[in-house]
């Protein structure tokens, strides 16, 4: 039968064709189609003739062909057919589809989609022809019958593609549909129906089958709705994340069988694949993730937004209770990175430009100086700093974990460190340093970028130099490249013109011979600076390479010998780093001693009796009339002892049996004890720089006497130094030590009444000499030595005041050096180990002399010059306490620990960082609390203010939540309240420490509110006919300190309320413009923010209360009244504020609350009348401020300057009126909206438009000046007769609950 079918399609009509087929059952046809094709035989040809037998316009050829798709849909479906022949039947289909009528189009279509809703479908092959059939229909110009209506062929397909979206859809299509979708002519409005049901079926799937089905929808996209399915991508898998971070445990991921993290990371990064390689084909769809997204611009934002945030909430109680702990954006940013393992290739190259961008824009700036200080983790850094630390991390932890961008990073580092030279890049530095310890070995592949950056040192500034030298330090342990490469360069630098690259020709040297280890030399836990332990496995020194280094090391001292023939800054450099060099390169101590000995030898006078034994005149250079110092021979001295004394120490023990090699150190001693013999008994007059020498800076002789001044006193600081540290506490020893002191002492004396006379500025400004582990031995035995064999010898320095002053001074300018700098000078200065127990022992030895002898004690019947040794020791200790949570904030325990001394009392101490800075505190509570309580006469100021600053400092290291702080806040709070002293100073320091303990345990308004109502009592009133009810909430509130000191602070406090109040606000404006409000929410009658608005309004009641006392407040012109001002403004907008959110929430809240109601009436009755009466007072204070200057000599000059001032002063007065004109406005609308009358008790402002003209201006002002005598004569006698108005009773303020 196929055969006669086929045969006939072969003939030229298909009038016989036709008749045959008629005779034929459908369901014949149908079995025999489907033999043929199951046995893949000729089935094609046989599909074709059935075709050309069944024409469409006919109607019972149409209804076959009909019969023959269907059973054709079925057979492809059944899995039965071999592919290619499936193939070729879905061909035919397509090609013949087109010749349909429109009725039979729509019901081929309910065919598929009746199929598709019953999961009737095996592999969905026949889905190929949906598209074809449904872009039939839309070229179908005929209306056709649908339902129980007629609807065109467009209007059919969309009823269809409704129908087909709304029904449910087996998983296994999900992908095919989605892909078929693409070929399906599709207005706006069906993209939209498609795009929702793909991304409800998201949850659906398996995760291994989402990527695919995404890559189909964003293809789909092209369409249309491109925002919709990136949101829609975007939303499904944070939710899919948050769930994951919630149920850890293994539950179900929305419906997904639980996945290892691994895998879902790996999903994600092939979707961003999907994402970044459909934006390239299409630019709409990436212009469209940059609206939602705006990727680095919010970021950036988001991320300062956050620190910003986070700080406002760590410095305030009030916000802690209101607003729930939010995820740090650093934890977030860092967990994608983390997850970017997972090959997310394409997040990688963001995350490496979002790390830059935090790192320009928030790096460290430059100040007035030129310097930066960077200061360790905590409370103190700005939000800026977070930000850039931020950006460190992320680069930092991209670099470790993604080796494709390692050598992009390194450059974009290098290529930032030698163009931004000029600029601060110590964040720069330290993430290379962190970059290169990570990877040493690794980054031997990026040698040559690096070697290429050594080409710029010679014009880098020296201390990038020296910073991008100790990053790459461990890279040339590993590298002989880049070591060669290095000291090529700086055998260039020794000798180029340039001081600059001079001297980072030194630095370089010098590193490299601390870090290239000759065999022999001791163990590295004797060094100054440890090596960092990821390193270790690189820093191996076999004897190959320890004979290599030596060779190495001493080419490197060849080098440097050439030094010392060259400019003073040089030299300095070269003797700076010799000791440091000795203490972790040992081996190196007979070259570098024979280097300083050679050149102290060259100003040594070897005479036994020659006065002075140093030739100071060879020191200083004279070019004409330039006077300069050549040979800074104090330096030069200091690094001799401090090797010497180290040598003694640790080499020459192990080299006792050289008798060479100890006669060689024994003439280093001998010079160095002939040099202190003959320096005792040298007079000023044997350097020709006694009381009549001249010391003036602009003329040579001046210049040269200060150059030799100073180094006379240097090395008389070094020898006290050198005899004090080999003296074995000899009384002999000592005895010398103060006579070097002594002279260094004259020397001082003079400069400074030098100095005193103005002849000169730079008496007494030079760095001490004295090493910071000197001055802790030093202070240590002066203060704390008990022991009984040493009392004889060390009563010889403590017989001299001046001696011990001068040691706890150096202490202070070791520590004011730390803080300034982050280091000290002097051996081990800039190792912060040796520093930071330098520290403690210091601190332990002030706190103890401090405590033990007051200064009221040290003080009686001593009436020397200059501070007390007591003053100077808490001084240090304020200091210290500032420093150390500066750059020791994660020490902070250890540091409290040291300080640790048997108390008289015995008072125990606990171990947590709270109990022990609690005891510390309590001490200087006793010490201000006996000061407080002395005569008034005897009051010191200087002390008390040190006492509430080194209180402010320790109280920092109490945990807000216990009960040692609340104690603190407890005592303080006491103190004001009782303490009734009139320095200005010490009030300010003691109210400043009160608002920060309170800021944190509860919010200061009610505290401001008592404030001011002192202020009014003391200052009076601004109409002068009115007197004040006078309180004494707070007795440090007096007629000499309530204003400008404690006005100005209450005013400073009461803007950072405003500013909490205007953060809440924003936060809430922010939460309902994201809020979609259901019918449900809507009709509830509270509001989940009802907590934060009731704090609002309570928080702005109070604050009412308080600008309510201080506008009736006379204050003094100035500042105080300049801050009010612009306070009242800000309150008024942040009031308009809250009244526009209400605006916004008021259609769905059902109103507006009572207390906000009150609030508003508060306002209008209490500040806004009283606002204009204090512009009126400040205004009549200007213009007879104005009149009295121009009573006074020099009219004209003087008038026009009050006439600036008050312009200036008057200047935020229309801010404020605008401010309270706006309140009203947004009051009318709301007034409306909420059907309440709101300014009912609001005082309508009068017109202020108002233009000046000067001719009448003029004429006014002459005619005020001719009868201002007059009238103020006889206002003068008015007030006399009038009589004195009562004192008034302060209304009662309406509470707002």
């Amino acid at each position: 039968m196929d055969q006669k079918i086929i045969s006939l399609a072969a003939e030229k009509t298909a009038d016989r064709l036709q008749e045959f087929l008629q005779t034929l059952k459908e369901d014949d046809l149908a079995n025999l189609l489907q033999n043929q094709a199951v046995k893949g035989r000729a089935a094609g040809a046989l599909l074709r003739a059935i075709f050309k037998g069944s024409p469409c316009s006919e109607e019972a050829g149409a209804l076959r062909r009909l019969k023959i798709y269907v059973c054709c849909i079925h057979l492809v479906e059944s899995g039965d057919l071999q592919k290619e022949v499936a193939s070729e039947i879905i061909g035919l289909l397509m090609l013949e589809a087109h010749n349909f009528p429109g009725s039979l189009l729509v019901e081929l279509a309910k065919e598929f989609i009746g199929a598709i809703k019953e999961g009737s479908l095996t592999n969905g092959k026949s889905l190929e022809l949906l598209p074809i059939i449904l872009s039939a229909l839309v070229a179908n110009k005929e209306n056709l019958a649908y339902g129980k209506g007629a609807l065109s062929g467009e209007e059919c397909k969309k009823q269809l593609i409704n129908t087909l979206c709304s029904g449910r859809w087996d998983q296994q299509y999900v992908i095919q549909l989605t892909s078929m979708f693409k070929d399906v002519p599709l207005t706006a409005e069906e993209v939209e129906f498609v795009v929702e049901k793909v991304l409800r079926m998201f949850s659906k799937l398996n995760l291994q089958e989402i990527p695919p089905l995404v890559y189909q929808l964003l293809v789909l996209s092209s369409k249309g709705s491109r925002r919709r399915a990136l949101e829609g991508i975007i939303t499904f898998f944070n939710e899919l994340d948050k769930q994951h971070n919630e149920e850890q445990s293994g539950d179900e991921l929305l419906d997904l069988v639980t996945v290892p993290s691994g895998e879902l990371r790996h999903v994600e990064g092939t979707i961003i694949l999907h994402i970044v390689f459909a934006i390239k084909l299409d630019c709409e769809l990436g212009r469209e993730l940059l609206k939602h997204l705006k990727v680095f611009d919010l970021l950036k934002a988001s991320v300062v937004k956050s620190f910003k945030d986070l700080q406002l909430l760590q410095g305030s109680k009030f916000l802690q209770n209101l607003v729930p702990h939010r995820s740090c954006v650093s934890t977030m940013i860092l967990e994608v990175v983390k997850n970017s393992v997972h090959s997310w290739d394409h997040v990688t190259q963001g995350l490496v430009e979002l790390g830059f961008i935090l790192m320009d824009s928030y790096g460290p700036k430059k100040i007035l100086d030129g310097k930066t200080i960077e200061t360790s983790s905590g409370l103190s850094k700005t939000s800026n700093q977070h930000a850039c630390k931020l950006g460190a991390k992320i680069l930092l932890e991209t670099f470790k974990i993604h080796e494709m961008i390692r050598q992009e990073i390194l450059e974009q580092v290098l290529n930032r460190v030698v163009t931004r030279a000029s600029s601060p890049i110590s964040h720069f530095l330290d993430l290379l340093s962190n970059i290169i310890m990570y990877a040493p070995l690794v980054l031997q592949s990026c040698s040559s970028k690096i070697t290429e950056t050594f080409e710029y040192l010679s014009f880098l500034p020296l201390q990038t130099v020296q910073g991008l030298l100790k990053a790459v330090q461990p890279l040339l342990k590993v590298s002989m490249s880049v070591r060669d490469s290095l000291i090529l360069v700086l055998r260039k630098a020794m000798f180029a013109s340039q001081l600059d690259a001079r001297k980072s020709a030194v630095a370089g040297f010098l590193l490299l011979l601390k870090n290239f280890k000759v065999l022999g030399s001791l163990s590295s836990s004797q060094c100054s600076q440890s090596i960092g332990i990821s390193q270790v496995h690189v820093d191996v020194h076999s004897r190959y390479n320890s004979v290599a280094n030596e060779t190495f090391c001493l080419e490197i001292m060849d080098s440097l010998r050439r030094c010392l023939g060259q400019q003073a800054d040089v030299r300095l450099m070269l003797y700076e780093g010799f000791y440091d060099v000795l203490r972790r390169n040992s081996q190196l101590a007979n070259s570098v001693m024979q280097t300083l000995l050679s050149q102290l030898k060259q100003f040594y006078e070897p005479g036994p009796d020659v006065l002075p034994p140093l030739k100071l005149e060879a020191c200083i250079l004279t070019q004409g009339d330039e006077i300069s110092l050549q040979e800074p021979l104090d330096h030069l001295l200091c690094c001799v002892q401090h090797c010497l004394v180290w040598c003694k120490s640790r080499v020459m023990p192990l080299q006792q049996e050289e008798e060479e090699e100890e006669e060689f150190y024994q003439d280093l001693e001998e010079m160095l004890e002939s040099v202190t013999s003959r320096m005792i008994k040298s007079e000023l007059e044997d350097f020709e720089l006694d009381k009549s020498a001249d010391f003036s800076q602009s003329t040579s002789v001046g210049i040269k006497n200060s150059i030799c001044a100073s180094l006379v006193m240097g090395i008389c600081e070094v020898l006290i130094e050198y005899n004090f540290s080999i003296s074995n506490f000899s009384k002999n020893k000592f005895e010398e030590v103060l006579s070097l002191f002594m002279c260094y002492k004259k020397l001082s004396d003079i400069l400074n009444e030098k100095a005193g006379k103005g002849k000169t500025k730079t008496a007494n400004k030079m760095d001490s000499f004295w090493s910071m582990k000197f001055v802790s031995d030093l202070l240590t035995a002066l203060f704390r030595d008990s022991a009984q064999s040493h009392e004889e010898s060390l009563s010889v320095l403590r017989s001299s005041p001046e001696f011990m002053r001068h040691a706890v001074s150096v202490a202070l300018q070791k520590v004011q050096q730390l803080k300034e700098t982050g280091h000290v000078s002097g051996p081990d200065g800039q190792n912060p180990e040796k520093v930071f127990q330098n520290l403690c022992d210091i601190t332990r030895v002030l706190l103890w002399r401090y405590t033990s002898i007051p200064t009221s004690v040290e003080d009686l019947g001593k009436k020397e010059k200059g501070k007390s040794i007591s003053l100077l020791c808490l001084e240090g200790l304020q200091k210290i306490f500032s420093a150390v949570q500066q750059f020791y904030q994660p020490r902070i325990h250890q540091f409290l620990r040291a300080l640790d001394v048997t108390d008289s009392k015995g008072e125990e101490v606990e171990g947590s960082v709270t109990h022990r800075a609690a005891f510390q505190i309590r001490q200087f509570q006793r010490s201000l609390l006996n000061l407080l309580s002395s005569q008034e006469e005897d009051f010191h100021s200087k002390e008390a203010l040190l006492l509430v600053t080194v209180l402010s400092n320790l109280s920092k290291l109490l945990e807000p939540s216990s009960p040692q702080f609340v104690q603190m806040l407890s005592w303080t709070l006491k103190i004001c309240k009782e303490n009734s002293q009139e320095d200005a100073s010490f009030c300010k320091g003691l109210m400043s420490l009160l608002f920060s303990l309170h800021v944190l345990y509860k919010s200061p308004v009610i505290l401001l509110r008592d404030l001011s109502q002192d202020i009014h009592g003391h200052l009076g009133d601004i109409d002068q006919d009115v007197g004040v009810e006078k309180t004494d909430h707070f007795a440090v509130v007096n007629l000499r300190t309530a204003a400008p000191t404690v006005c100005l602070l209450v005013l400073s406090q009461a803007e950072k309320v405003l500013e909490e109040v205007d953060w809440l606000i924003t936060k809430l404006k922010g939460q309902v413009s994201q809020e979609i409000v259901s019918e449900e929410a809507s009709s509830q009658a509270t509001r989940p923010n009802h907590p934060i608005e009731k704090a609002i309004i309570m928080q702005l009641g109070t604050l009412l209360t308080f600008f309510h006392e201080l506008v009736q407040t006379a204050l003094p012109s100035g500042s105080c009244v300049d801050i009010l001002l612009k306070d009242l403004c800000k309150m008024y907008t942040i009031l308009t504020a809250l009244v526009r959110y209400y605006l916004q929430v008021c259609p769905s809240s059902g109103g507006i609350p009572k207390n906000m109601e009150k609030l508003v009436k508060l306002s209008g009755s209490h500040l806004t009348p009283l606002c204009y009466s204090f512009i009126s007072y400040i205004q009549n204070k200007k213009s007879q401020s104005l009149k009295c200057t121009g009573e006074k000599k020099g009219k004209a000059a003087a008038v026009a300057i009050a006439m600036a001032r008050v312009l200036r002063e008057t200047k935020p007065i229309p801010n404020l009126i605008f401010a309270i004109e706006q309140y009203e406005k947004f009051l009318i609308h709301l007034s409306k909206k909420s059907k309440v009358n709101l300014m009912q008790h609001m005082k309508l402002s009068t017109s202020r438009d108002f233009k000046i003209k000067g001719n009448i201006l003029d004429m006014v002002l002459r005619e005020d000046e001719d009868d201002g005598h007059e009238k103020g004569t006889t206002s003068e006698h008015e007030g006399q007769n009038r009589e004195p108005a009562k004192k008034k009773r302060k209304k009662e303020m309406p509470e707002l609950m």
